[in-house]
């Protein structure tokens, strides 16, 4: 599956676990630029206010990523696609994490991922492994589905450029000096 066409005007933030997307994205916000969240940890946010705790969330893994996947979706819906947009992670970043949780893609992530534009996408470097409240991940997790998120996004023929290990302001500006 290829991506057909780039009619939008939106710049996505991705690569695995604990590489500097959402330090990157809050800070292009400062900037003034337009932006999302990340959905994952969202999600998982909505969820233990329900009183599920991350393990329970975590544990059904298909109803998270669908989850996850839902409000991608609907978020990527209502965003003009002539206005410059920063994503923290898109639609394709679901079928590394299927792939890593060795799920079968259903109808509404290809169906997505077909529909998907992005003018570019901007994969950061892996950085050192944190853990935090939401991640249920290791380091060697977050080996795998950094490459699958490279793979992933490569097959389907997005224009790629990696971000280097830098100071978050200097990953910041090398990314504003790559966008066309």
């Amino acid at each position: 599956m290829k991506a057909k066409n780039r009619n939008t005007n939106w710049y996505v933030v991705t690569g695995g676990p604990s590489t500097g997307k959402t330090t990157v994205i809050n800070m292009l916000e400062k900037r003034g630029y337009k932006t999302t969240i990340e959905h994952a940890r969202h999600y998982i946010d909505t969820m233990r206010i329900e009183g599920q705790t991350v393990e329970d969330i975590r544990n059904n893994k298909r109803k998270f990523q669908l989850g996850v996947l839902d409000m991608q979706i609907e978020q990527e819906a209502v965003i003009s696609p002539k206005e410059l947009f920063f994503l923290d992670r898109a639609i394709p970043d679901a079928m590394a994490y299927y792939q890593f949780l060795n799920l079968d893609y259903d109808e509404k992530l290809l169906n997505a991922v077909k529909k998907a534009s992005y003018k570019k996408i901007f994969i950061l470097d892996r950085l050192p492994f944190t853990k935090d409240y939401a991640r249920t991940e290791d380091e060697d997790d977050q080996k795998k589905i950094h490459q699958l998120i490279i793979d992933v996004y490569t097959s389907l023929g997005f224009p790629i450029v990696t971000v280097p290990v830098l100071p978050p302001r200097e990953r910041v500006e090398f990314i504003l000096n790559n966008i066309s």
